[in-house]
C-alpha cells in the first residue's frame, strides 16, 4: 500500500477512535452531567450511576486508544498538542480522576453530604471533559500559536487562558450539549418512571441546545473564523516536514471541501437531523431511535469537524507553514503498516467483545434491582 494513502487510512482511523469515544463514552460523561438534576433522591441516583456503572471503564478506553494511536500515527501532532494544550489536558486527566474514585467510593458510607459531594464530583468528571475537549477542536478550528524551526523543534506562543476565547468556549458548549443530550437518551433507555420522564426533558433541552449552537458555530466558520489552505506543498508520499509547503489562511476557507468535495455536505446534515429527531422524539416510546438519534447527531458534528479541516491537523495561527496536515506530520511508512495490521486483528475482537457485553447488560435498571443487588451495585 503507497504511503499517501496509508496516511489517509490513518487520519480515518483515529477519526473512528474518536468517534468511538464520543459515542461510548460520551453517554457516561452526559449522565454524569445530568447526575444532580434529574435524580432528586439517594434511590434515583444510585439508578442513574448503575446505569452506566457496568460499562463505563470499558469505554474509557476508547479514549486511551486514541490517544496512544495518535502519538504512534502523528508524532508532530502529539508533541505540538501537548506543548499547546499541556495544561489543558491536565485538565481533563484530574477531572477524570473523579469518576473511577466517584463511582467506588459513592456508596461506601450513608451519609447524604458524602454521597452528595461525590456526585458531584461525577458531575465535575463528565462536564469539565466534555467541555475541555470542545474547547480544544474550537481552538484547532481557529488556529494554534505554535511554530517549528528548522531542526523541527516544537515552540508553543499562547497561554491556558487564551484557550478560552468566545468562539472555543461556544464549541465547548457544543460539546456539553451533545454529550448530555446522548446522556439522557442512554438513561431514558435504561430507566423507567419519573427518572425516564425528567430525561426526556433533559433531552429535550440538550438536543435544541446542542442544534441550535452547532449552526451558530457555523455560521461563524462561514464568516467570521479564519480557515487554511495549502496553495503549495511538497508531494503527498514524502517523508514528513511541515516545513516544506505553503499555507495561506482567512475567513470562510473552511468550506473549500464542501464545494470541493459535495458529498461532505452529509455530515453537516446528520448533525443537525439527529438533533432535531431526538428533539422530536424525546418524549416518545421509540428508546433506541433516540438513543440512535443523539448518536447521529454526535457523528454528524465529529465529521462536520474533520471535514472542514481536512487536511489538516492543527493548523497553526503564528506561522502558517507550520501547520500540520495529514500529509506531513505521520510516521513512517512501515509504522503506519504495522500498526494497520494491528488494527485489522484485534478491532474485530474488540467491537465483537463490546457487542456481547451490552448485549448482556441490556434492559432497564430497576429500584428492585437495586435493591436485590445491594452490595454489589454501585
Amino acid at each position: 500500500m503507497d504511503y499517501a494513502t496509508l496516511k489517509v487510512i490513518w487520519w480515518v482511523l483515529i477519526g473512528v477512535l474518536l468517534i468511538g469515544f464520543a459515542l461510548t463514552d460520551g453517554f457516561d460523561m452526559g449522565a454524569a452531567i445530568l447526575l444532580p438534576f434529574i435524580a432528586k433522591t439517594d434511590k434515583e441516583r444510585r439508578i442513574v450511576v448503575n446505569t452506566v456503572g457496568a460499562t463505563w471503564e470499558g469505554n474509557q478506553v476508547w479514549f486511551i486508544t486514541a490517544g496512544g494511536a495518535m502519538f504512534a500515527a502523528w508524532p508532530l501532532v502529539y508533541a505540538a498538542s501537548f506543548s499547546g494544550f499541556y495544561f489543558a489536558m491536565l485538565l481533563v486527566l484530574f477531572s477524570l480522576f473523579f469518576r473511577p474514585v466517584g463511582f467506588d467510593y459513592r456508596s461506601k458510607r450513608e451519609d447524604p453530604r458524602w454521597r452528595n459531594a461525590w456526585d458531584w464530583a461525577l458531575f465535575i468528571g463528565g462536564f469539565v471533559p466534555a467541555l475541555v475537549i470542545g474547547v480544544a477542536f474550537g481552538n484547532l478550528l481557529q488556529g494554534v500559536p505554535f511554530s517549528f524551526d528548522t531542526d523541527l523543534r516544537v515552540s508553543y506562543h499562547g497561554g491556558f487562558f487564551a484557550l478560552l476565547n468566545p468562539f472555543a468556549v461556544l464549541c465547548g458548549l457544543v460539546s456539553v450539549s451533545m454529550l448530555a443530550a446522548h446522556g439522557a437518551a442512554f438513561v431514558k433507555m435504561k430507566t423507567d418512571g419519573v427518572i425516564a420522564r425528567r430525561a426526556s426533558i433533559a433531552l429535550r433541552i440538550a438536543s435544541l441546545a446542542g442544534v441550535v449552537l452547532f449552526l451558530i458555530a457555523g455560521v461563524l466558520i462561514a464568516t467570521m473564523i479564519g480557515g487554511y489552505r495549502i496553495v503549495d506543498a511538497a508531494p503527498f508520499d514524502t517523508v514528513a516536514n511541515p516545513l516544506l509547503k505553503s499555507v495561506i489562511g482567512a475567513p470562510g476557507l473552511w468550506l473549500t471541501n464542501y464545494s470541493t468535495y459535495p458529498w461532505m455536505i452529509a455530515a453537516p446534515v446528520i448533525g443537525v437531523l439527529g438533533g432535531v429527531l431526538a428533539l422530536v422524539l424525546a418524549s416518545s416510546r421509540f428508546e433506541k431511535s433516540v438513543f440512535m438519534s443523539t448518536g447521529l447527531m454526535i457523528v454528524g458534528v465529529i465529521l462536520t469537524a474533520g471535514f472542514s479541516m481536512f487536511p489538516f491537523i492543527m493548523p497553526s495561527s503564528l506561522d502558517e507553514r507550520s501547520s500540520l496536515t495529514v500529509w506531513d506530520s505521520t510516521s513512517s511508512q512501515m509504522t503506519l503498516q504495522i500498526m494497520l495490521i494491528a488494527v485489522i486483528i484485534f478491532l474485530p475482537i474488540v467491537l465483537i467483545y463490546t457487542s456481547w457485553v451490552y448485549r448482556v447488560m441490556r434492559g432497564k435498571v430497576t429500584a428492585a434491582a437495586l435493591e436485590e443487588n445491594s452490595h454489589s451495585m454501585y
